[in-house]
């Protein structure tokens, strides 16, 4: 008889912990919130990475900027100060909030930003 109810014991304690490990303190699921690319900050590399593979699903959204599709393929060390001023006009004539969806255009798009106007894209996207 001892053993029965040391036996019903233990299975109790299994439920219980198995239905709290299935159940947030508050009782809500656990699961995480889900991502949404709108909030990434740059530093979740996870967000950052699924919102470029979504990015990657959608068409291209080009800002006026369909000029720099001649540069697709060019190393970042390559361009000369004239070509780096057809991309500094283009960033600064845009809004903040647009900075990292052309900043993921071009990436799609294969081009690369200049090296010489990098430290300013950081900047801008680190301030959105």
């Amino acid at each position: 008889m001892l053993y029965l109810i040391i036996l019903l014991l233990i299975a109790a304690i299994i439920a219980i912990v198995a239905n709290s490990m299935q159940k947030g303190d508050d009782g809500n699921s656990d699961k995480p919130a889900p991502i949404s690319c709108s909030t990434c900050d740059g530093e979740n590399q996870k967000c950052e990475q699924e919102c470029m593979m979504e990015a990657a699903t959608k068409p291209i959204e080009y800002f006026d900027d369909e000029e720099l599709d001649a540069f697709k393929g060019r190393p970042a060390d390559s361009y000369s100060e004239e070509e780096t001023e057809v991309f500094r006009d283009i960033l600064f004539s845009m809004q903040q909030q647009e900075v990292a969806e052309w900043n993921r255009s071009l990436l799609l798009r294969g081009i690369n930003v200049p090296l010489q106007l990098r430290d300013e894209l950081i900047m801008l996207l680190s301030d959105n």
